[in-house]
């Protein structure tokens, strides 16, 4: 998940840089396509926020159906004239589409049973030598015990980005100027 989050903020940059490319098709399918990059910004926001799989589900497939639509209204808008601008608008689009690939790839990228098994086993081997080591009883000995439980737990909770006890939401006032921009154009 660590390679997750500067994965989910290039996601929004690629959808604001071609919220601004849009300006370089025609009106009308600038239009859509604004129209189309929010209701994606919109579907993307509950793909992070989804915590059950029926949900995950029913947002991905929604997204492919909106990229769908991007795609075929950027395709359609540059066809007519086709110059280095407008190719950019279509560059722009193919790096959204792929920016969700690469966030959803980076949120499958788990940590491997083996490297579990290889913490516990540190983990055990640890508390096992501090036990042996042990003369007599001290609170101190607790300490170690403690600070492992508390390190697996919070590694394992930062590799499920669903689940877990910490849960970050992603800024509803802050962002970039682009994004300020889009939200400022939808209302």
């Amino acid at each position: 998940m660590a390679g997750g989050l500067w994965r989910e903020e290039a996601e929004a940059d690629a959808i604001g840089t071609e919220y601004v490319r849009a300006d370089f098709v025609p009106a009308e399918a600038a239009a859509k396509v604004r129209e189309l990059l929010k209701r994606y910004t919109d579907q993307r926001i509950a793909f992070y926020l989804a915590r059950d799989q029926s949900q995950v589900g029913r947002v991905n497939a929604d997204t492919a159906e909106l990229q769908g639509e991007l795609w075929s209204s950027v395709v359609g808008a540059v066809t007519p004239q086709q110059t280095p601008v407008t190719a950019l608008v279509v560059s722009g689009m193919n790096d959204v589409l792929n920016s969700q690939g690469y966030t959803q790839a980076a949120w499958w990228n788990r940590i491997p049973v083996a490297a579990w098994g290889l913490m516990g086993l540190i983990a055990l081997a640890c508390n096992l030598l501090l036990g042996y080591g042990e003369r007599r009883t001290s609170p101190f000995a607790l300490v170690l015990p403690i600070v492992v439980s508390i390190s697996i737990f919070l590694i394992a909770d930062i590799d499920s980005p669903r689940g877990g006890a910490i849960h970050v939401s992603p800024p509803r006032k802050r962002g970039s100027g682009r994004s300020r921009a889009m939200v400022a154009n939808a209302a």
